[in-house]
């Protein structure tokens, strides 16, 4: 079983962050081990406060974790400010870790500010190298490009832009663009691959851009090709959306292991290849 570690915020409330990761890591056939770099008070409806993890235990968790384990890909996720990407980008390279999904998150979907402006900079100087992929949705793209995005093709200049700025490969998810399907645009040096889906009409979509991204990671660390691994993880999500949580009183979670409760649990194992 291939082993996948998650650099991220955890969520009190469980439908995001390291939470989501991990579930997300188990149900696509991981192993999940986690860095912890906040501690955020949420629920369904909102964050409540955010708390940074201390620079110094930070590294002592990657340093457990990469001193044990074989570890075949990792995402981050919230990062929060420049000392603590700082000290992700320097632990990455004295560990060469291979596989890297970055998910760029800086604003919760209540509203919350999960990195602070003066980070941004440093996002993109310090990891933006290092990464496989990142995997901004509109919003993100548009902060990151410093451009506006409204229809497909504002999604792949933006996606050539950040391209620019020295990472491997964008996937710029469409959730939030206004088009007939929710198509996410996978932009590569001199390629550019579409993965549509339908329209989803639910509010319990909370966590879907950590389930997303950690199963990305999860379909890399096994072997995958980079646009096999989307590919697989888009009809995940997309499943995982449909069938998602009425828990709570907001934006509730999606249901990361959907295919235990109905007909398709036999299907999923199979193409998820659960046991390798």
């Amino acid at each position: 079983m291939k082993v996948v570690c998650t650099i991220a915020g955890s969520d009190s409330g469980g439908g995001a962050g390291i939470q989501a990761d991990l579930k997300a890591i188990s149900a696509n056939g991981g192993f999940g081990t986690s860095v912890i770099t906040a501690i955020t008070a949420q629920n369904t409806k909102k964050v409540v406060e955010a708390q940074q993890i201390s620079i110094r235990l930070i590294k002592s968790q990657f340093d457990a974790i990469f001193s044990d384990f074989n570890i075949s890909a990792i995402k981050t996720g919230m990062l929060a400010n420049v000392p603590v990407i700082n000290i992700v980008a320097e632990l990455i390279k004295r560990y060469k870790c291979n596989n890297y999904v970055l998910d760029p998150v800086m604003i919760s979907k209540s509203g919350y500010n999960l990195l602070e402006k003066e980070a941004i900079d440093a996002l993109q100087n310090e990891l933006f190298p290092l990464a496989t992929l990142i995997t901004p949705n509109i919003y993100e793209a548009q902060v990151l490009s410093n451009m506006e995005i409204v229809t497909l093709k504002d999604v792949e200049i933006a996606g050539n832009i950040l391209l620019e700025k020295g990472v491997s490969a964008v996937l710029i998810k469409g959730g939030h663009l206004l088009s007939e399907k929710a198509t996410d645009t996978l932009i590569m040096p001199n390629y550019t691959e579409y993965f549509p889906s339908k329209w989803i009409e639910t509010k319990n979509t909370h966590g879907t851009g950590c389930t997303y991204s950690a199963a990305i990671a999860t379909h890399l660390a096994k072997g995958m090709t980079l646009i096999d691994a989307v590919a697989t993880s888009k009809e995940y999500i997309s499943e995982a959306i449909s069938n998602g949580l009425e828990l709570g009183n907001g934006s509730g979670p999606t249901d990361h292991f959907f295919y235990l409760r109905g007909k398709e649990y036999y299907d999923w194992n199979k193409k998820l290849n659960i046991n390798s």
